[in-house]
């Protein structure tokens, strides 16, 4: 179908974010088309699955629909549970069963919530899909790349969440929230009077409604059933047994339920021999990782070593780093100075300023 330029279809997931965003692109003139993507089967998950406050729930669906009436504008449901269960929900079991931390939410934005909703965005004729992050979209004038800068509110700030996406989406993305903080979205909804405007926030992973990401393992895989009685490790030495590597992270410190003069972490997760690795807070830092699955934004590629702010974790404020491309596409970074309760399967990204240059998944560290 040709695509008109003044059609934007919006991810709509019911809540004050992605209502707001909807209502102001109305406002300022475009074609909007209200979309609410069904990222999983509800009898597959498990858990609260009308927890209200989970985006792609069933109020969810049932919210975004009611603003959608009050702003006059299509709304459709489109079932992506599919390519959703393959792309986002098989690699967060995946990583973990294989010892590592992911973030499906990563996943979710680069495979689903762009590259699909631009197949959709496709046949409905729409040159831009629309969502309410708070970040900003950028183009340089002297290289035509475009890349993500910070939102204005620091404390929503999502531009971590985003590092995956590849030119052609944000060449057809639109952030309207851009220069917004929370509570300017909280004023806008009830501007327009929409019927969510005290809706409260959501946290949880959208697939794992009840928070509980160990029931949810134990009821999609029946290895980690099977994984009690590990061995955990001091320093070469068994001091006690485990519940399943699965269910333990780089950094963790509660219910390892051991007694020990000092307080003990998680160090390392081995899949390979169902241990757990644990040790003194001096262990848990490392000067440098390496990173997979890497993919720049600002520039095209780094062609010589360059320092840039790094960060680890969604909720970072990043270090500085010395960050090399490695001949095999991966990525090397060295921090200045040693970082603690580095995580492979979660994300890093790279910033220059407030400006997204890449990002990539943590694969190992180094000292």
């Amino acid at each position: 179908m040709k695509r008109h330029s003044n059609r934007v279809i919006v991810g709509m997931s019911g809540g004050v974010d992605s209502s707001v965003a909807a209502a102001l692109l109305v406002e300022q003139g475009y074609d909007v088309i209200g979309i609410t993507i069904k990222t999983y089967r509800y009898e597959d998950v498990g858990g609260n699955v009308g927890n209200d406050s989970s985006c792609c729930s069933l109020d969810g669906i049932n919210d975004a629909r009611r603003v959608c009436m009050q702003l006059g504008i299509p709304h459709y449901v489109v079932d992506f549970s599919e390519p959703f269960r393959e792309k986002v929900i098989d690699y967060f079991i995946d990583d973990y069963m294989a010892g590592k931390t992911p973030n499906p939410c990563v996943m979710c934005n680069r495979t689903i919530k762009w590259q699909e909703m631009l197949k959709k965005a496709d046949a409905l004729g729409a040159e831009y899909i629309a969502t309410g992050h708070y970040a900003f979209v950028n183009r340089s004038e002297d290289s035509g790349r475009y890349y993500i800068t910070r939102g204005t509110d620091t404390k929503k700030d999502q531009s971590y969440a985003l590092w995956g996406l590849t030119q052609e989406s944000l060449a057809r993305t639109l952030f309207p929230l851009s220069g917004f903080v929370k509570e300017r979205s909280r004023e806008e909804a009830r501007r327009h009077n929409l019927p969510i405007a005290a809706k409260g926030e959501s946290y949880e992973i959208c697939f794992i409604p009840d928070n509980d990401y160990t029931r949810f393992l134990r009821d999609n895989t029946d290895e980690a059933n099977n994984l009690a009685g590990g061995n955990i490790v001091l320093d070469g030495e068994v001091i006690g047994k485990h519940n399943g590597f699965p269910f333990y992270t780089i950094g963790q410190r509660k219910g390892l339920g051991i007694a020990h003069p000092e307080p003990l972490f998680v160090l390392n997760v081995v899949s390979e021999t169902n241990t757990i690795e644990v040790g003194t807070a001096d262990k848990l830092s490392h000067r440098g990782l390496t990173a997979h699955t890497v993919n720049m934004m600002k520039y095209d590629a780094l062609r010589e070593p360059k320092e840039l702010t790094v960060k680890i974790r969604y909720k970072d404020d990043g270090a500085p780093a010395l960050c090399t491309a490695m001949d095999d596409g991966r990525l090397r970074v060295e921090f200045t100075e040693a970082r603690r309760a580095i995580t492979p399967g979660q994300s890093i990204v790279l910033y220059e300023g407030d400006d997204v240059v890449g990002g990539g998944i943590i694969e190992e560290w180094f000292d």
